[in-house]
């Protein structure tokens, strides 16, 4: 028999500028909640826990459990709670301090599809803090987040993520696992920071990949001619960058450090 830990909404419609879907579906939070596998003394972080789906699941396993919230309303039925262990913070989850918490933190979110990307690369600036992370996003999201080269779904978020994680995408959730649905699939993706990247500078590596991918059909010596010529590098430049494994990337950004 499942719990039920759907909250009552209290009249709160979801918002579209703040991304608001909101989990209804108590086998999925059950899931959820069972891949995060929480412990009790885990210092852990919830981004956008909208109406309480995943929270108050996750209050029951937790002595202390912290969250961040953009909306008002959505605080104001946080705190009608009345749980001892929840700490709430107020504020938009890019700009959030981790270093205001006890870290290393775990991290996990059903965050709005809106403002994925730049929450997972402010959490990659912000690697060293985190233990690791379990996110619910757009089901193309995660596949390229997870996505392998030579494959058309490769990118400059597969490599980014690749380069400074392990990255699994866990389990697909349906549109209708929400209120209101959205209008594509979503899914679990797990991500674990490697022990040591090999990056040296991530603002370097950054500006490497960026450049590689910003017009996908044309060469690497076309996206990269400011940067490198095929001289300065081993790396072949007649490919396209969909075609260069997360290692190559890193291999091109160290050559042209060289450079600089």
């Amino acid at each position: 028999m499942h719990k039920s830990y759907t909250t009552t909404t209290g009249g709160h419609k979801a918002r579209k500028r703040f991304g608001q879907n909101f989990l209804i579906d108590t086998k999925i939070i059950d899931r959820i909640v069972a891949t995060i596998a929480p412990k009790a003394e885990d210092d852990l972080l919830e981004i956008g826990p909208g109406q309480g789906a995943m929270t108050l699941p996750l209050l029951e396993k937790l002595n202390q459990l912290h969250v961040i919230e953009i909306d008002r309303d959505l605080i104001n039925l946080l705190e009608s709670f009345d749980k001892d262990n929840l700490i709430i913070h107020q504020g938009d989850a890019m700009k959030f301090d981790l270093n205001t918490l006890p870290t290393p933190i775990r991290v996990v979110g059903n965050l709005p599809y809106n403002i994925s990307s730049p929450i997972l690369f402010h959490l990659l600036e912000n690697r060293s803090l985190v233990e690791d992370m379990t996110f619910m996003l757009q089901k193309e999201v995660v596949e390229r987040m997870v996505a392998k080269h030579g494959n058309k779904t490769y990118g400059r978020l597969s490599v980014m993520m690749q380069a400074f994680f392990e990255v699994e995408l866990i389990f697909i959730v349906p549109p209708e696992s929400f209120e209101p649905a959205p209008k594509v699939d979503s899914a679990i993706v797990y991500l674990k920071p490697l022990t040591q990247s090999l990056v040296s500078d991530v603002t370097v590596f950054k500006k490497v990949v960026k450049a590689a991918f910003a017009q996908r059909r044309k060469t690497l010596r076309n996206c990269l001619k400011s940067l490198l010529t095929q001289e300065q590098t081993s790396i072949d430049l007649s490919q396209r960058a969909e075609m260069l494994s997360v290692a190559d990337f890193i291999k091109l950004t160290q050559d042209y450090e060289k450079q600089h």
